[in-house]
């Protein structure tokens, strides 16, 4: 029997049927944030030749099929519905792509078999980036194996899009493997689209497993701190001398470097090359990687307008405050305890507070040894897509000291690593507040009600009397604590 699937946690499937890889990801939930509970890909290299013979390669067709069987397979029994086929550039460009989509079909009947337009295909790409990156700004560049997209985002809101035939399988067959040609290509090519000039001094947005390749190389040869490629970004400058060495390496070479996946040797100078005309087009500040992208645009379209439209960071705070705290009255209550701490804030200063005391009882449930380090990774390592890499540092930060982490625990080094001294320090005086808050109000909003933080020359502590709270040793310990990270002196004081 398959799996029955709760109606709190549907699922749906989606295959991503390339001109490089086929790519089956099963997602769980309708909430703000995709969360793929199965991701399983296979590469068949259906767009090789298909530039000189105009046809789908015959032995990834043959593949194709089998591995579609087990697609479909593995979706049925974990009960994901809808079950979608998306097939991009070298279906709809091969002359025997609408005979491959007939066969499919009738091994699989009943299951939905889109040929996208390069259009479509842009619009789901943009839909996913903005899925993690809502207020994206620049150039959003997709490359697969046989074509690649751009689509100019203007804080947030889809602009022009065009699809270019620079896919590494489709500009390889071009070049005749000559990278002197491939270069002149790529050049002519992005020369046809004169909008992305408008990226200058912006950001250069990258979706596709080419360039998240790149990306895994560049996190090896720096020991940049969290191994995690959504998110991760590097500077004009860097990454012009990465794609610089990247695409000169011969095969050997590229084998031997730390991070390379071997599966995208053959693909990684080109990617590189491509990469390297974009920035010249561009003129972009820096580069950020992506790891959503069209599957996500694709789970998008499914949950409704009113979910989309959400904070996806803040949504994660919700998601997190439901799954394991105790009382999901209380976030709001902290965000307003704490806002004497940090007058005059506002913009992503104060969305990371709020996030913070949504995500601020995660360790509720875990031994108390733990829970410093438990929250901290939690955060820190989560999956999902509405946190960028300071964010993840600075939260998980915030929480290990929400739960009293030893400052120089070696274990919070990833994030004082990623975070600056001003980071740290609101960390710090955030962390320090919400452990004080949870222990005058034992986790509920009611006992908070009656306490409150006053700061002037002084960190005043004011209790209600008959409130249930009182100034015992470990009150009188964390508030201290707090005022010594104010770098003032603590008072308390009743009020009737």
């Amino acid at each position: 029997m398959p799996y029955a699937p709760s109606p709190d946690a549907p699922r749906c499937a989606v295959v991503d049927l390339g001109s490089n890889s086929v790519r089956l990801v099963v997602f769980e939930g309708h909430g703000r944030n995709p969360m793929q509970i199965f991701n399983e890909k296979a590469v068949l290299r259906l767009g090789r030749g298909l530039e000189s013979s105009g046809l789908l390669n015959e032995e990834g067709v043959a593949q194709a099929l089998t591995v579609m069987n087990r697609y479909h397979a593995i979706a049925r029994a974990m009960g994901a519905a809808p079950f979608e086929v998306l097939a991009t550039a070298a279906v709809r460009d091969a002359r025997n792509g609408p005979a491959f989509v007939e066969g499919l079909q009738a091994r699989l009947p009943g299951i939905a078999i889109r040929i996208l337009s390069g259009e479509e295909e842009a619009d789901l790409s943009a839909e996913g980036l903005l899925c993690g990156i809502p207020a994206a700004d620049g150039i959003l560049a997709d490359i697969g194996g046989g074509s690649l997209e751009v689509v100019r985002l203007l804080a947030g809101q889809r602009g022009q899009a065009r699809t270019l035939p620079l896919g590494v399988i489709r500009l390889a067959d071009r070049a005749g493997g000559d990278p002197l040609r491939a270069r002149q290509l790529a050049e002519a090519d992005l020369a046809t689209v004169p909008w992305l000039g408008e990226g200058a001094g912006r950001d250069l947005y990258l979706v596709g497993g080419a360039w998240r390749a790149l990306a895994r190389i560049h996190i090896a040869q720096t020991n940049y701190p969290l191994n995690m490629i959504h998110h991760y970004m590097i500077g004009r400058d860097e990454a012009r001398d990465l794609t610089g060495v990247i695409a000169a390496a011969s095969r050997r070479v590229l084998e031997r470097m730390p991070g390379v996946p071997r599966r995208r040797v053959e693909d990684l100078p080109l990617a590189a090359l491509v990469l390297r005309r974009l920035l010249r087009a561009s003129s972009a500040r820096r580069v950020v990687f992506s790891a959503s992208g069209l599957r996500e645009g694709w789970y998008m379209r499914r949950i409704p307008a009113t979910e989309r439209a959400r904070d996806p960071l803040l949504a994660a705070g919700h998601d997190l405050a439901r799954h394991y705290g105790r009382d999901p009255t209380l976030p709001p209550a902290l965000l307003a305890w704490t806002d004497p701490l940090f007058p005059g804030e506002g913009g992503e200063p104060r969305r990371l507070r709020e996030a913070a005391c949504w995500m601020s009882d995660i360790g509720s449930h875990e031994h108390p040894e733990y829970r410093a380090e438990q929250a901290f990774f939690r955060i820190l390592r989560q999956p999902g897509i509405g946190l960028d890499h300071h964010a993840r540092a600075f939260l998980a930060l915030t929480l290990a000291l929400r739960y009293e982490a030893e400052p120089d625990a070696p274990f919070l080094s990833v994030a004082r690593l990623l975070l600056s001294p001003e980071a740290i320090q609101r960390a710090t005086v955030l962390g320090c507040a919400l452990r004080l808050a949870y222990t005058l109000s034992a986790g509920t909003p009611d006992l908070l009600a009656g306490t409150r933080l006053r700061v002037n020359h002084t960190l005043t502590l004011r209790l209600a009397e008959g409130s249930g709270v009182f100034a015992g040793e470990s009150v009188t310990r964390r508030l201290d604590r707090l005022a010594q990270a104010l770098s003032l002196q603590a008072t308390t004081e009743l009020a009737a």
